[in-house]
Protein backbone atom coordinates (compact mmCIF):
# COMPACT_ATOMS: atom_id res chain seq x y z
CA UNK A 1 0.00 0.00 0.00
CA UNK A 2 2.82 2.41 0.81
CA UNK A 3 4.25 1.96 -2.67
CA UNK A 4 0.95 2.95 -4.30
CA UNK A 5 0.82 5.97 -1.98
CA UNK A 6 4.40 6.76 -3.01
CA UNK A 7 3.33 6.83 -6.65
CA UNK A 8 0.32 8.96 -5.76
CA UNK A 9 2.56 11.34 -3.82
CA UNK A 10 5.06 11.58 -6.66
CA UNK A 11 2.34 12.13 -9.23
CA UNK A 12 0.27 14.53 -7.17
CA UNK A 13 3.16 16.96 -6.80
CA UNK A 14 4.52 16.65 -10.31
CA UNK A 15 3.58 20.19 -11.23
CA UNK A 16 5.39 21.68 -8.26
CA UNK A 17 8.05 23.12 -10.57
CA UNK A 18 5.93 25.72 -12.31
CA UNK A 19 6.99 29.25 -13.36
CA UNK A 20 5.38 30.61 -10.17
CA UNK A 21 8.08 28.76 -8.23
CA UNK A 22 11.02 30.36 -9.97
CA UNK A 23 13.40 31.84 -7.41
CA UNK A 24 14.99 34.63 -9.43
CA UNK A 25 18.18 32.53 -9.68
CA UNK A 26 19.03 33.06 -6.02
CA UNK A 27 21.12 30.25 -4.50
CA UNK A 28 19.15 30.07 -1.25
CA UNK A 29 15.37 29.99 -0.72
CA UNK A 30 13.98 32.87 1.34
CA UNK A 31 11.04 32.40 3.70
CA UNK A 32 8.71 33.89 1.09
CA UNK A 33 10.02 31.57 -1.59
CA UNK A 34 9.65 28.55 0.70
CA UNK A 35 6.04 29.54 1.37
CA UNK A 36 5.48 29.83 -2.36
CA UNK A 37 6.90 26.34 -2.81
CA UNK A 38 4.45 24.88 -0.30
CA UNK A 39 1.50 26.78 -1.69
CA UNK A 40 2.28 25.69 -5.22
CA UNK A 41 2.76 22.06 -4.18
CA UNK A 42 -0.74 22.12 -2.72
CA UNK A 43 -2.24 23.76 -5.79
CA UNK A 44 -0.45 21.30 -8.06
CA UNK A 45 -1.54 18.34 -5.94
CA UNK A 46 -5.16 19.39 -6.21
CA UNK A 47 -4.93 19.81 -9.97
CA UNK A 48 -3.27 16.43 -10.52
CA UNK A 49 -5.66 14.52 -8.28
CA UNK A 50 -8.60 16.23 -9.93
CA UNK A 51 -7.27 15.17 -13.34
CA UNK A 52 -6.88 11.56 -12.18
CA UNK A 53 -10.44 11.60 -10.82
CA UNK A 54 -12.13 13.23 -13.80
CA UNK A 55 -10.23 11.16 -16.38
CA UNK A 56 -10.43 7.90 -14.43
CA UNK A 57 -12.70 6.16 -16.95
CA UNK A 58 -10.51 7.26 -19.84
CA UNK A 59 -7.31 6.17 -18.13
CA UNK A 60 -8.79 2.81 -17.13
CA UNK A 61 -9.68 2.02 -20.73
CA UNK A 62 -6.49 3.54 -22.13
CA UNK A 63 -3.50 2.63 -19.99
CA UNK A 64 -0.98 4.10 -22.48
CA UNK A 65 -2.71 7.48 -22.03
CA UNK A 66 -2.29 7.21 -18.26
CA UNK A 67 1.37 6.28 -18.66
CA UNK A 68 1.96 9.13 -21.09
CA UNK A 69 0.35 11.58 -18.67
CA UNK A 70 2.43 10.39 -15.73
CA UNK A 71 5.68 10.23 -17.69
CA UNK A 72 5.19 13.69 -19.12
CA UNK A 73 4.73 15.26 -15.73
CA UNK A 74 7.54 13.25 -14.13
CA UNK A 75 9.95 14.43 -16.80
CA UNK A 76 8.89 17.98 -16.16
CA UNK A 77 9.12 18.26 -12.41
CA UNK A 78 10.84 15.28 -10.77
CA UNK A 79 14.63 15.47 -10.63
CA UNK A 80 15.04 11.78 -11.38
CA UNK A 81 18.71 12.06 -12.32
CA UNK A 82 19.73 13.68 -9.03
CA UNK A 83 17.52 11.21 -7.15
CA UNK A 84 19.22 8.35 -9.00
CA UNK A 85 22.65 9.63 -7.97
CA UNK A 86 21.48 9.60 -4.34
CA UNK A 87 20.10 6.07 -4.73
CA UNK A 88 23.31 4.86 -6.36
CA UNK A 89 25.46 6.45 -3.65
CA UNK A 90 28.99 5.04 -3.81
CA UNK A 91 28.08 3.11 -6.96
CA UNK A 92 27.86 6.39 -8.88
CA UNK A 93 31.57 7.04 -8.41
CA UNK A 94 33.25 6.80 -11.76
CA UNK A 95 29.94 6.22 -13.55
CA UNK A 96 29.25 8.22 -16.69
CA UNK A 97 26.32 10.61 -17.02
CA UNK A 98 24.81 8.19 -19.53
CA UNK A 99 24.96 5.33 -17.02
CA UNK A 100 23.34 7.48 -14.32
CA UNK A 101 20.56 8.48 -16.71
CA UNK A 102 20.08 4.88 -17.82
CA UNK A 103 19.55 3.80 -14.22
CA UNK A 104 17.31 6.80 -13.43
CA UNK A 105 15.00 6.12 -16.37
CA UNK A 106 14.86 2.37 -15.75
CA UNK A 107 14.01 2.81 -12.07
CA UNK A 108 11.29 5.40 -12.71
CA UNK A 109 9.76 3.39 -15.55
CA UNK A 110 9.78 0.18 -13.51
CA UNK A 111 8.14 1.87 -10.54
CA UNK A 112 5.43 3.61 -12.52
CA UNK A 113 4.85 0.55 -14.69
CA UNK A 114 4.11 -1.52 -11.58
CA UNK A 115 2.19 1.00 -9.52
CA UNK A 116 0.84 3.57 -11.97
CA UNK A 117 -2.49 1.78 -12.28
CA UNK A 118 -2.89 1.91 -8.50
CA UNK A 119 -3.33 5.67 -8.80
CA UNK A 120 -6.77 5.04 -10.25
CA UNK A 121 -7.81 2.76 -7.39
CA UNK A 122 -7.14 5.04 -4.42
CA UNK A 123 -10.53 5.70 -2.87
CA UNK A 124 -11.87 8.33 -0.52
CA UNK A 125 -11.42 11.51 -2.56
CA UNK A 126 -7.72 11.98 -1.74
CA UNK A 127 -6.40 15.45 -1.05
CA UNK A 128 -3.31 16.99 0.49
CA UNK A 129 -3.02 19.33 3.47
CA UNK A 130 0.01 21.57 3.94
CA UNK A 131 1.56 21.21 7.40
CA UNK A 132 4.69 23.33 7.10
CA UNK A 133 8.06 23.91 5.49
CA UNK A 134 11.64 23.94 6.63
CA UNK A 135 15.04 24.50 5.01
CA UNK A 136 17.22 21.46 4.39
CA UNK A 137 20.70 21.38 5.95
CA UNK A 138 23.55 22.77 3.90
CA UNK A 139 21.34 25.01 1.75
CA UNK A 140 20.19 21.91 -0.15
CA UNK A 141 16.62 23.14 -0.62
CA UNK A 142 13.40 22.84 1.37
CA UNK A 143 11.20 20.16 2.87
CA UNK A 144 7.49 20.65 2.27
CA UNK A 145 5.52 18.66 4.84
CA UNK A 146 2.01 17.56 3.93
CA UNK A 147 -0.62 14.99 4.81
CA UNK A 148 -2.48 12.81 2.32
CA UNK A 149 -6.13 12.76 3.41
CA UNK A 150 -8.65 10.14 2.33
CA UNK A 151 -12.19 9.64 3.57
CA UNK A 152 -12.38 6.76 6.02
CA UNK A 153 -8.62 6.49 6.46
CA UNK A 154 -6.03 7.99 8.75
CA UNK A 155 -3.96 10.86 7.42
CA UNK A 156 -0.68 9.77 5.83
CA UNK A 157 2.34 12.07 6.34
CA UNK A 158 4.04 12.90 3.04
CA UNK A 159 7.13 15.10 2.86
CA UNK A 160 8.62 16.45 -0.37
CA UNK A 161 12.32 17.30 -0.53
CA UNK A 162 12.93 19.92 -3.20
CA UNK A 163 15.90 21.77 -4.60
CA UNK A 164 16.40 24.49 -7.17
CA UNK A 165 17.57 23.51 -10.63
CA UNK A 166 18.04 26.44 -13.00
CA UNK A 167 15.91 28.64 -10.75
CA UNK A 168 13.10 26.10 -10.64
CA UNK A 169 11.95 23.87 -7.78
CA UNK A 170 12.42 20.15 -8.44
CA UNK A 171 11.40 17.19 -6.27
CA UNK A 172 14.23 14.77 -5.55
CA UNK A 173 12.86 12.68 -2.68
CA UNK A 174 9.49 11.80 -1.17
CA UNK A 175 9.07 10.54 2.38
CA UNK A 176 5.98 8.52 3.30
CA UNK A 177 5.46 8.24 7.06
CA UNK A 178 9.13 9.14 7.47
CA UNK A 179 10.33 6.48 5.03
CA UNK A 180 12.46 7.94 2.23
CA UNK A 181 12.01 6.96 -1.42
CA UNK A 182 15.74 7.46 -1.94
CA UNK A 183 16.86 5.50 1.11
CA UNK A 184 14.43 2.65 0.40
CA UNK A 185 15.84 2.08 -3.08
CA UNK A 186 19.41 2.74 -2.00
CA UNK A 187 19.10 -0.16 0.44
CA UNK A 188 17.35 -2.39 -2.10
CA UNK A 189 19.80 -1.90 -4.94
CA UNK A 190 23.07 -1.89 -3.01
CA UNK A 191 23.71 -5.64 -3.30
CA UNK A 192 22.62 -6.00 -6.96
CA UNK A 193 24.76 -3.00 -7.93
CA UNK A 194 27.81 -4.43 -6.16
CA UNK A 195 27.32 -7.78 -7.88
CA UNK A 196 26.27 -6.69 -11.38
CA UNK A 197 26.96 -3.02 -11.97
CA UNK A 198 24.72 -0.16 -13.07
CA UNK A 199 24.02 -1.22 -16.64
CA UNK A 200 23.01 -4.79 -15.79
CA UNK A 201 20.73 -3.64 -12.97
CA UNK A 202 19.15 -1.12 -15.33
CA UNK A 203 18.54 -3.87 -17.90
CA UNK A 204 16.91 -6.07 -15.28
CA UNK A 205 14.68 -3.19 -14.18
CA UNK A 206 13.67 -2.67 -17.80
CA UNK A 207 12.88 -6.35 -18.31
CA UNK A 208 11.04 -6.65 -15.01
CA UNK A 209 13.29 -9.40 -13.64
CA UNK A 210 14.24 -6.92 -10.91
CA UNK A 211 11.41 -4.90 -9.38
CA UNK A 212 11.71 -1.52 -7.69
CA UNK A 213 10.03 -1.50 -4.32
CA UNK A 214 10.32 -5.21 -3.57
CA UNK A 215 12.74 -7.14 -1.45
CA UNK A 216 13.92 -9.20 -4.37
CA UNK A 217 12.97 -10.44 -7.77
Amino acid sequence: MKMSILCAALTAALLAATPALQAQNRPAASAAQATSAGTEVMAASSRIIQTLQTRKAEFRSNRPALRQYIDGELNRSFDRTYAARLVLGVHSRGASDAQIQLFADAMADNLMGRYGDALLEIEGRPRFRLKGESPLPGNRGVKVSTELLRNGAEATPVDYLMRQVGGQWKIFDVMIEGISYVQTFKNQFDAPLRQKGIEQVARELRSGTLQAGSNGR
